[in-house]
């Protein structure tokens, strides 16, 4: 896979490690003959380390073998997040600190979620790119305050904390962007 196919979420083989990517920042030259750099930030799905590489527009690197699986969350408890395949019914269990960005939008009975299996073992999850959550506290707005679109910090249902604008209320469902945990509309 080409550095100009590879986009975030997609998972590559970098330094014989698989790697989730993260970010990407694309930098094009000013001169003439330069080449376009690629420049990747992404978590090492076997030690959760942070990875930073960059790729020349023409640099390959393997797309990772493997295996995303339709799965339920079934419950969490101190160490560890219970997931079940939806197909086999097989069960994972995930340590909690390998998820600390996911743990944001998992909610009792959320779809679409993935689990990633790698040499039969399950070595993280991928979320929705977008979740509906309900705001459990949040300031009123005050009167008059709507000339501007002012944001202020609303706290949802899994305890996370994002802007919203002013004029949302406690109870209000919320769509999330689960890749950078900004507000995208009312549900």
């Amino acid at each position: 896979m080409q550095a100009k196919e590879i986009s975030t979420g997609a998972i590559v083989v970098y330094e014989g490690e698989p790697v989730l990517i993260e970010t990407l920042k694309v930098q094009t030259p000013s001169a003439r003959g330069a080449a376009t750099l690629y420049k990747y930030r992404g978590r090492n799905l076997v030690t959760k380390e942070k990875v930073d590489f960059v790729l020349k527009g023409g640099d390959s690197l393997d797309e990772a073998d493997f295996e995303k699986r339709s799965v339920s969350m079934m419950y969490t408890d101190q160490t560890h997040l219970h997931l079940m395949d939806n197909e086999t019914y097989n069960q994972f269990a995930l340590e909690l600190t390998a998820i600390e960005w996911e743990r944001n939008f998992l909610v009792d009975g959320c779809e679409g979620l993935f689990a990633l299996i790698y040499n039969d073992e399950c070595v993280g999850i991928q979320v929705p790119v977008t979740v509906e959550l309900t705001v459990t506290q949040c300031d009123p707005g005050v009167r008059g305050n709507s000339a501007t679109s002012r944001a202020k910090p609303a706290t949802l249902e899994t305890g996370f904390v994002i802007q919203v604008p002013e004029y949302l209320k406690e109870g209000e469902r919320v769509k999330v962007d689960t890749r950078t945990g900004e507000f995208l509309s009312r549900a």
